[in-house]
């Protein structure tokens, strides 16, 4: 903005007076929080340990590799273990987001004071709340397992789905949904034919990107004892025995890559 200077001459500066105190106030009282916080995290830390990280790092990758290759024969049983815990997880999560996304959506809710706060509680509650919580809890309840981490994936998957779906049905375009009650339909037949039809797509995507987050989530479950590949990794920290971590750590992202792989698929075959 132009500032008159003494001798008549406008000069333009990018800001004014106030606002560059207050940036440069921002950017100090910033710094001096980093300073802090860096301060009380140095008290706390062994740094001996972290200067000795690289040597410790070589000797594990000495002692990790090669695979043991043979061990492979053993992993078949748990990763499919952890497909079916994400693959039934999502499924289930899916039952339970739907109705809760039409009940905490605006234009679909049957109440907007009573259900719709009910509807957006569960859908924080089950989002706030990692899987390996909900495993550890799950565990306790039900005792170990792979049903423990199939529900533990379907209660944390709930929220996702359900945000997602509920934000979509909310952007539906309105003037299908009234021209299809123009001509009587029920509420049942406005929603079958009204909105479904129009977040089928996003419903779809929503599906298959909170299975592909559900096969990575579903691998570590099992260190804390909610069955698949987990539990076959935990077993193998606690020995030690590194040439089998790296291959399982193999097998893992294999999965994973192959997850990723398909969801892309559907994904551009849906949009």
């Amino acid at each position: 903005m132009p500032v008159l200077e003494q001798n008549g001459t406008k000069v333009w500066h990018r800001r004014t007076r106030s606002e560059s105190l207050t940036r440069w106030a921002v950017w100090l009282t910033g710094t001096a929080i980093f300073v802090y916080c860096w301060q009380k995290i140095s008290e706390v830390t062994t740094w001996f340990f972290v200067w000795d990280a690289p040597r410790i790092a070589e000797d594990i990758w000495t002692r990790a590799t090669p695979p043991r290759w043979e061990y492979i024969t053993q992993l078949g049983r748990p990763i499919w273990d952890t497909l079916n815990i994400a693959t039934l997880g999502t499924l289930i999560a899916l039952c339970f987001a739907v109705p809760i996304a039409f009940m905490a959506a605006r234009n679909t809710t049957p109440s907007a004071t009573f259900v719709r706060p009910i509807a957006l509680l569960i859908i924080v509650s089950t989002r706030s709340i990692n899987s390996l919580i909900w495993a550890l809890l799950l565990i306790a309840v039900i005792g170990p397992g792979v049903l423990a981490g199939v529900v533990a994936i379907a209660i944390r998957s709930i929220g996702f789905c359900a945000k997602l779906v509920y934000e979509a049905i909310e952007e539906i375009d309105q003037t299908q949904v009234e021209a299809i009650t123009a001509t009587g339909a029920s509420r049942w037949q406005v929603m079958a034919y009204g909105i479904v039809p129009q977040i089928a797509p996003a419903f779809a995507g929503v599906a298959v990107f909170r299975w592909d987050i559900n096969i990575r989530e579903s691998t570590v479950l099992g260190l804390v004892g909610a069955g698949g590949i987990g539990l076959q990794l935990s077993s193998s920290l606690n020995v030690l025995a590194w040439p089998q971590v790296s291959l399982i750590l193999l097998v893992i992202l294999a999965a994973v890559v192959l997850s990723e792989w398909v969801s892309a698929k559907v994904r551009e075959a849906i949009i």
